[in-house]
């Protein structure tokens, strides 16, 4: 597979801030997207149907256990407006995305943390109104193992308390990952976010979905028709096409597996602590991270992200780019020497 110089906001920056794909997008999603830009003047599906029924099919799901949104952040939100004891804080760890906090305290719902180590997370579930947790981890690049999968599904089918799976970087994981999918055939209340952007390569179409119990889907859905035309047509067109072109993701998923290994390599020849990583991005140890961060950008042009804005110190995120790009990324770290 070929690198995409078309990349939005590329020029002369090497991009490895925002997990981007070097793919692109399926030749199938880009061109469903162009022919709807002959209907721009016609407002898109309000009910997302024909992209719902093929998640279904994807997913051997019924088709009121999936909800389409603009995006897996729009689905955060609307998980926090809409679901569990809306009068009781949410419950999140820290070191990790800050959009779940940011929603839960925007809207005056509030939230609690515990330590990322995941202690303390089952036995507080049921004090709280939802809980979130982001699998695979961002910024750490981490999953969750099997026993912790069940651990956690179990405390929020003894509490009743919705949890939200942020599954975002899932597809790059690798087949037998365990994954919120696995348990959705019985009555639990537990969600899995997912999104287009990533694996799929149309992160500025803006697209994700959610699957989860019909009940809590049903709520979630009455809570996006709020926003009925949200999810924009050339995005529904060009979703339900990337379904349709799994060799696709397939090459994706291989060559971004190859270059993971390939860049934690050369981390290791030079000497460059990091944590392993199932996603399309490596947490690369270095002394002063957001120096680090502002020298990159300031003097090479090479923006990478300080993931303690994560809340998670001590380290940069840097998204699996081209290899030229990531040879780029080590030349300039060793330069500034931080």
């Amino acid at each position: 597979m070929s690198f995409n110089a078309s990349v939005a906001g590329a020029d002369d920056l090497v991009r490895l801030h925002l997990s981007e794909s070097p793919y692109g997008a399926s030749a199938l999603a880009v061109k469903a997207a162009e022919r709807e830009l002959t209907r721009v003047s016609v407002y898109p599906a309000p009910e997302r149907d024909e992209l719902v029924d093929s998640l279904a099919r994807h997913w051997d799901l019924p088709a009121d256990r999936i909800a389409v949104a603009n995006g897996s952040d729009e689905l955060v939100l609307a998980t926090a407006l809409t679901l569990g004891d809306r009068t009781t804080a949410g419950l999140v760890t820290d070191g990790t995305f800050p959009g779940y906090r940011t929603c839960l305290n925007r809207i005056g719902r509030g939230s609690s943390v515990v330590p990322l180590d995941g202690a303390g997370f089952v036995e507080q579930l049921p004090a709280h109104g939802i809980g979130y947790i982001c699998n695979p981890h961002n910024p750490s690049g981490s999953v969750l193992s099997r026993r912790d999968m069940d651990s956690l599904v179990s405390a929020a089918e003894r509490s009743g308390v919705p949890l939200v799976f942020d599954e975002a970087y899932m597809e790059f994981a690798g087949a037998g990952t365990p994954q919120a999918r696995d348990y959705l055939d019985r009555d639990v209340p537990v969600l899995a976010l997912r999104t287009f952007s990533k694996a799929y390569g149309l992160a500025a179409l803006r697209i994700g979905y959610a699957l989860g119990p019909a009940e809590l889907m049903a709520e979630l859905r009455e809570t996006l028709r709020a926003l009925p035309f949200s999810v924009n047509r050339l995005a529904q067109a060009a979703a339900v096409a990337a379904l349709d072109d799994q060799e696709f993701l397939r090459q994706t998923e291989q060559a971004n597996a190859e270059t993971r290994t390939w860049f934690c390599d050369a981390l290791d020849r030079r000497g460059r602590a990091h944590l392993p990583s199932v996603t399309n991005f490596v947490a690369v140890r270095v002394a002063d991270p957001a120096v680090a961060q502002d020298r990159l950008a300031a003097e090479h042009g090479v923006l990478v992200r300080n993931a303690g804005l994560f809340g998670f110190p001590g380290y940069l995120r840097v998204s699996l780019g081209t290899r030229e790009a990531l040879t780029r990324f080590l030349d300039a770290l060793d330069e500034v020497g931080l």
